[in-house]
C-alpha cells in the first residue's frame, strides 16, 4: 500500500468517527441522557375571581421532588435536559394557580418516545402543555349582609323578645280584670319573701 493510500485511508476513519460522534449527539437518548420541553399556558382570560394575572416567567417547574428545578420562559416553554430513561413526575409552582402533576415516562427500548399523564384524572397528554385546573383563592370571601342572619343571632333574638313585650304586655294588662290585679298585689305583699340563709337551712335538714 502506497503512503498516500495509507493516509486517505486513516483521513477517511477520522471523518467517520466524527459524522458518528455528531449524530449520536444529535439524537435525544443519547448516553448523556434525554431532553423533556414543555410549555406552561396561562390564560390571562381564564382567571376569574381572586386569580392573579398570568406571568410564566415567575412560574417554577420541578422534576421529581426537586432534582432539578427550572423556570419558564416569558413564552412558557421551559425543558430539562440529560434525564435518564425512566418515569419522572414534574410539578408546577406557579403563584396563584394549582397545576395537576405529571408523570412523564420515557422509553429507552424506543428512544425520543416520551408518553406525559396528568396524575389527578389520568389524562394523556399528546403534548407537554400544562394548563392549571383551577386558580387559588388565599382569601376567604366575605358574605353579604343578611337581616336573617342578624335576626338569628342572639342578640337580635334578645332585642326581638323585648320590643315583643313593650307591645305586648300593655294589651295583655289591659285584658285582666282589675280587682284580680289588686288580689295579686296584696298576695304578692303578705307573701314573705324567702332568704338565702332560709332556703340554705332547709336543704341541709
Amino acid at each position: 500500500m502506497s503512503p498516500f493510500r495509507g493516509a486517505l485511508l486513516v483521513l477517511a476513519v477520522i471523518v467517520a468517527a466524527c459524522l458518528g460522534a455528531a449524530a449520536a449527539a444529535d439524537q435525544p437518548g443519547s448516553a448523556e441522557g434525554y431532553t423533556i420541553a414543555g410549555r406552561i399556558k396561562i390564560d390571562a382570560a381564564s382567571a376569574k375571581g381572586f386569580g392573579l394575572p398570568a406571568k410564566t416567567s415567575n412560574t417554577k417547574v420541578i422534576l421529581n421532588g426537586g432534582q432539578k428545578v427550572t423556570f419558564a420562559r416569558p413564552d412558557g416553554y421551559f425543558a430539562f435536559h440529560n434525564v435518564p430513561a425512566r418515569t419522572h413526575l414534574i410539578e408546577v409552582s406557579s403563584l396563584g394557580y394549582f397545576f395537576s402533576p405529571v408523570r412523564v415516562d420515557i422509553s429507552a427500548r424506543n428512544p425520543g418516545h416520551i408518553q406525559a399523564a396528568l396524575t389527578e384524572n389520568r389524562r394523556v397528554l399528546n403534548e407537554l402543555v400544562l394548563e392549571p385546573l383551577k386558580a387559588e383563592q388565599y382569601y376567604e370571601v366575605r358574605e353579604p349582609f343578611n337581616i336573617m342572619s342578624l335576626l338569628k343571632s342572639p342578640m337580635g333574638l334578645m332585642v326581638g323578645f323585648m320590643v315583643l313585650m313593650v307591645f305586648v304586655m300593655p294589651k295583655m294588662m289591659e285584658n285582666i280584670d282589675p280587682e284580680e290585679i289588686k288580689q295579686a298585689q296584696e298576695q304578692m305583699r303578705n307573701s314573705p319573701v324567702p332568704s338565702f340563709s332560709g332556703l340554705l337551712a332547709r336543704a341541709n335538714s
